[in-house]
């Protein structure tokens, strides 16, 4: 008997499945991740006029810190756990893109393109480690910190892009109108071939973020500037208690964690073994 066989031949320790730490992309990934760019732009203009800029700043830190923390520390997706490290990264990447351009000065024009760059400097770095940009495969802590890099630059350009258009004419239902159109293009061409799962996804994904803004804005801001004058305060309470409701949903129904879809996504990654020749 040779050595091959003697090796082939060995039982196999038990292969252990990673499990994503994402939720699957459904309507309500979506629904819920609109909302949170909303509240996150009203919340973090709130902040600011009751507390001040800095101190407001550095409670966003603080608490961004503490919920990536406790995002890092659990083992598998929990749907608290993971969207309030997605409103907290909305909440703070507001304010990064606020402080470029109200603390610094720096115009939306040269913000955009910098957040941009950000980003695709997030993409190459990931992809150059992972050789994959999929959300399906959030399973190793250098995954997870190359995607809320990533997650934490497509808010602060989405805030940027979204202002930029809000201060071009647009207003903020114009803006959101633009957005809404605009969001539709990457589901289509995705749908028609012409564009890939992971790029439809990202792009669909920073768009997000201007289209869930616009609308906050225009709920809270005041009629003098194009809005329906409901308030800061209201606006973020509203769709903070409309993510509860929903994300409440979802961690008692469990409809946004994968089955099929992980064990595909484990098979190809190398963390289960496959099955026939």
């Amino acid at each position: 008997m040779t050595a091959e066989h003697v090796l082939d031949d060995r039982p196999h320790a038990p292969v252990r499945r990673l499990t994503n730490k994402v939720p699957e992309v459904t309507v309500y990934f979506w629904i819920i991740k609109v909302l949170t760019t909303g509240m996150g732009e009203t919340a973090s203009d709130w902040l600011a006029h009751l507390l001040g800029p800095i101190p407001a700043v550095a409670l966003g830190g603080l608490a961004l810190a503490a919920a990536l923390a406790v995002q890092f520390a659990v083992r598998r997706y929990v749907a608290w756990v993971y969207w309030t490290a997605i409103v907290m990264v909305s909440v703070f990447g507001t304010m990064a893109a606020d402080v470029l351009h109200v603390g610094l000065g720096v115009p939306y024009l040269l913000s955009t393109p910098f957040f941009l760059l950000a980003l695709a400097a997030v993409f190459a770095l990931w992809y150059g480690s992972e050789r994959t940009l999929s959300i399906h495969s959030i399973r190793t802590r250098r995954r997870e910190v190359f995607y809320w890099g990533a997650v934490l630059a497509t808010f602060a350009l989405g805030t940027a892009a979204g202002d930029l258009s809000a201060t071009l004419g647009l207003g903020y239902l114009g803006s959101a109108a633009l957005y809404a159109v605009a969001i539709a293009v990457p589901a289509l061409a995705h749908r028609s071939g012409t564009l890939g799962p992971v790029t439809a996804f990202w792009s669909a994904y920073v768009i997000t973020r201007p289209l869930g803004a616009s609308v906050a804005d225009w709920m809270a801001v005041s009629h003098a500037r194009g809005g329906l004058a409901w308030g800061l305060g209201p606006v973020t309470l509203a769709w903070t208690a409309a993510i509860l409701l929903l994300v409440t949903y979802l961690a008692v129904s469990r409809k946004d964690v994968g089955t099929a879809g992980d064990a595909q996504d484990a098979q190809a990654a190398g963390y289960a073994p496959r099955t026939g020749n």
